[in-house]
C-alpha cells in the first residue's frame, strides 16, 4: 500500500469518517468510525435533516432531527479527521489538533443555537448553522495555535 497524503485522508474523512483510517491501513479503527457514523447518522436522522435543509425545508429538518444523538456527531467527525491526518504523516506538527478541536466545539455550539439564532430573520437550521460555525472555529483554532507557538518560542528564548 502506497503512502497516503494528509490532504487525501482528510478529504476522504470529510466524505465519511473512517475512510481516512482505512487509507492509512487502520482497519479496526476505520470500521469503528464508520460504525459510529452510521449509528449516529441513523439515530439522529441526520441524512433526512440534510436532505430537507438542501431543499430549503428547514422546518422539516427540525422535525426529523434528534438533537440528543446529533450532538455526538461534530466531535466524532472532527476527531476522525484529525486522527486520519495525524497517522498519515511521519511527525505531527506541534499543536495541529487545535483547529480540529476548536471546530468540533463551535459546530456543537452552532447546533445548540440552530433553533434560536437567526440571520436576517431567517433560521438556518440544524445543518447550515453548524456548518457556518465551523469557519470561525477553524480560524480560532489556527489563531490560538499560532499565538501559542509564538509565545512558547519567545518563552524558550528567555529561558
Amino acid at each position: 500500500m502506497g503512502k497516503t497524503t494528509k490532504l487525501e485522508v482528510v478529504l476522504w474523512s470529510i466524505a465519511l469518517p473512517g475512510f481516512g483510517q482505512l487509507l492509512n491501513g487502520q482497519l479496526i479503527k476505520g470500521l469503528t468510525f464508520i460504525f459510529l457514523e452510521f449509528l449516529i447518522n441513523t439515530k439522529s436522522s441526520f441524512n433526512h435533516a440534510i436532505l430537507y435543509s438542501f431543499l430549503g425545508q428547514i422546518d422539516k429538518a427540525y422535525e426529523v432531527v434528534n438533537y440528543q444523538w446529533l450532538m455526538f456527531y461534530p466531535c466524532v467527525y472532527m476527531y476522525a479527521m484529525y486522527d486520519a491526518y495525524k497517522y498519515s504523516i511521519k511527525s505531527t506538527p506541534y499543536l495541529s489538533f487545535l483547529p480540529f478541536v476548536s471546530g468540533a466545539y463551535t459546530v456543537t455550539v452552532g447546533l445548540m443555537y440552530s433553533s434560536k439564532l437567526q440571520f436576517f430573520n431567517v433560521l438556518l437550521g440544524p445543518i447550515w448553522l453548524p456548518i457556518i460555525f465551523l469557519i470561525p472555529g477553524l480560524i480560532l483554532g489556527f489563531l490560538v495555535r499560532y499565538v501559542l507557538i509564538k509565545y512558547l518560542k519567545r518563552a524558550e528564548k528567555c529561558s
